[in-house]
């Protein structure tokens, strides 16, 4: 048996699950709603306030479904009751972003400004005083997760100087330079 798959998802106060027979599922919170299409080969059942997702097989496909669909479960639940949010850090001399209404202005030595507008409106962006940390927050953690990529590929960190935009709490391995190339006499 899956070990996240066989562990039931338990639903707070205030938070609504319907499920439709093709497995559509819809959460509603307070947050807002989710909804998504899950595979019909897993069944989906409410019991006692939690949610159970059993398969029909011991295949290795289906083994592979069952954890899945109880984590896409189990994410939808927690979005719309907490959400989720990811930082990011933004390092460089001259590096820096600003809020323009809802969109999200990037100063990453390029030589215009990188123009981030939120996908939809369950996706909001905070930037600290000094314009050196972005939050990036909404109910869908996918959703999130993509667009925090998406804007760390603008300008990735580099190994030398340690500039760009990173994860909070990604480590970044320095390399040493070419310090070595002048003491030999090369050009």
């Amino acid at each position: 048996m899956s070990r996240i798959g066989k562990m039931p998802i338990s639903v707070p106060a205030g938070v609504t699950v319907d499920v439709v027979p093709v497995n559509l599922v819809t959460v509603k919170g307070p947050k807002g709603q989710l909804s998504q299409r899950l595979s019909r080969e897993m069944t989906i059942s409410r019991e006692n306030g939690e949610i159970v997702v059993t398969r029909p097989t011991e295949q290795r496909h289906h083994r592979a479904l069952h954890g899945l669909t109880r984590s896409l479960l189990n994410n939808m639940v927690l979005g719309v009751t907490d959400g989720f949010q990811r930082v990011l850090e933004i390092h460089g001399v001259g590096y820096r972003a600003q809020l323009d209404g809802q969109n999200l202005i990037l100063q990453i030595g390029k030589s215009h400004p990188v123009q981030y507008p939120p996908p939809n409106s369950d996706v909001t962006f905070e930037v600290s005083r000094d314009g050196r940390t972005v939050t990036i927050s909404g109910i869908d953690k996918q959703q999130i997760g993509e667009l925090a990529a998406k804007i760390r590929k603008e300008r990735p960190p580099e190994p030398y100087k340690g500039k760009g935009i990173r994860y909070q709490g990604e480590y970044v391995r320095s390399k040493a330079g070419k310090a070595g190339a002048g003491a030999l006499g090369v050009a």
